[in-house]
């Protein structure tokens, strides 16, 4: 089989002007937008491990799911509650945590629904609605509890956008809490309701948060490098153990 040839005059004309002039403007764009989003995380208030205020992380009608008098330790999860890593922190890390940690330290949940996820706003009414008849712990755990009876499609592999569905879980919730149901579908579709919601993600922008579960510890964010679960979770009670201890 005969070999390509190069072609001598290609070879010596070398790249055209408009080719050298397209080159330019890609290295230009490159430049100005990488200097763009070196300065956006630079001044973000989590970048570099930097503390985040307590008035942007706690809102005064914030969820606590477990609490300690001292208040020594408090850490503030940003949540969505159709996340599968959610549900998996849950199940795996911050649930065993408020068993383990019990009245040593506080865990405060706020909003934070994705958009890709199409009831984690209808599951945070859910929540929300239910904490005005004084049951959020209740509602988060059987939200994360039975998570894959409203959050999945029903082959379990892929998110559900089945809102009927999803709903009539949470009225199962809310009767087997003892809700006033009637109350519960008023406070589901209420403006004080979605405020909580807005406030929460408002909050967690400001702080830096881009993806859910994003914690923080006593104001910092915390950036895990395990790859499994026990290993994040080994991480966090690192951290939590050396807050205590100061």
């Amino acid at each position: 089989m005969a070999k390509n040839k190069r072609n001598p005059v290609t070879a010596k004309k070398g790249l055209s002007a408009n080719a050298w002039t397209t080159i330019a403007v890609v290295v230009v764009a490159v430049l100005v937008i990488g200097g763009v989003l070196i300065s956006q995380h630079k001044d973000s208030p989590a970048a570099g491990g930097d503390k985040v205020a307590a008035d942007i992380l706690r809102h005064p009608d914030s969820h606590t799911v477990a609490e300690a008098k001292n208040g020594k330790v408090t850490i503030v999860e940003f949540i969505d509650y159709q996340c599968p890593v959610c549900e998996a922190y849950y199940q795996n890390v911050t649930g065993k945590l408020v068993n383990d940690y019990s009245g040593r330290i506080t865990l405060i949940t706020r909003n934070f629904p994705l958009p890709m996820h199409p009831l984690a706003v209808p599951a945070a009414r859910a929540a929300e609605a239910a904490a005005l008849q004084g049951k959020y712990r209740e509602m988060y755990d059987k939200l994360y509890g039975d998570y894959p009876s409203w959050a999945l499609q029903p082959d379990g592999q892929n998110v559900s956008s089945d809102e009927n569905r999803a709903q009539a879980r949470f009225d199962a919730y809310a009767k087997d809490l003892g809700l006033d149901l009637d109350r519960f579908h008023r406070d589901l579709a209420s403006p004080a309701v979605q405020q909580r919601i807005d406030q929460g993600k408002a909050d967690g922008q400001k702080a830096g948060v881009t993806g859910t579960p994003t914690l923080f510890v006593n104001g910092t964010q915390f950036r895990p490098t395990g790859d499994t679960y026990p290993a994040i979770s080994q991480e966090l009670r690192s951290e939590i153990d050396k807050e205590l201890t100061l």
